[in-house]
């Protein structure tokens, strides 16, 4: 009798000590709540500035004759410095998709992607080096 308690209670010891580490917290494990997708700025690098102020101070010397060609050629170089630094920016602006993590430990962390990524909402994840991976 005494042979099968001591089992019994080795047992259920034993049966505890896995289920309590089977349930034991995660701190890199999570769930994806959000899927965003972003447009980011492109900035401008002065090309588009550069090359915006002399088509337009170009384009401005055509117009007028002296004291009001003068006006026109900084009228033109100035706008088009403000539209060649528009454009440039326009033109570098890209789509980031962003994969919006609630982490075990109470954080939440956002993870972005050049590309719309394979991540949905409710998915369960671990972070590894910084990555994601399906859980």
């Amino acid at each position: 009798m005494k042979y099968s308690k001591l089992m019994v209670s080795t047992f259920v010891a034993g049966v505890v000590a896995l289920s309590s580490s089977a349930y034991a917290k995660c701190d890199n494990c999570g769930t994806v709540t959000g899927i965003k997708t972003v447009q980011q700025k492109g900035k401008g690098s002065g090309v588009g500035v550069i090359t915006g102020g002399v088509l337009g101070g170009v384009l401005g010397h055509q117009v007028g004759g002296g004291r009001g060609k003068d006006l026109a050629t900084v009228a033109g170089a100035v706008g088009g410095a403000y539209a060649g630094n528009a454009v440039e920016k326009n033109i570098k602006t890209k789509t980031v998709y962003q994969v919006v993590v609630k982490l075990e430990d109470g954080q939440t962390r956002t993870f972005s992607y050049n590309a719309v990524s394979a991540y949905k909402v409710g998915d369960k994840i671990k972070v590894t080096d910084g990555k994601l991976i399906r859980n």
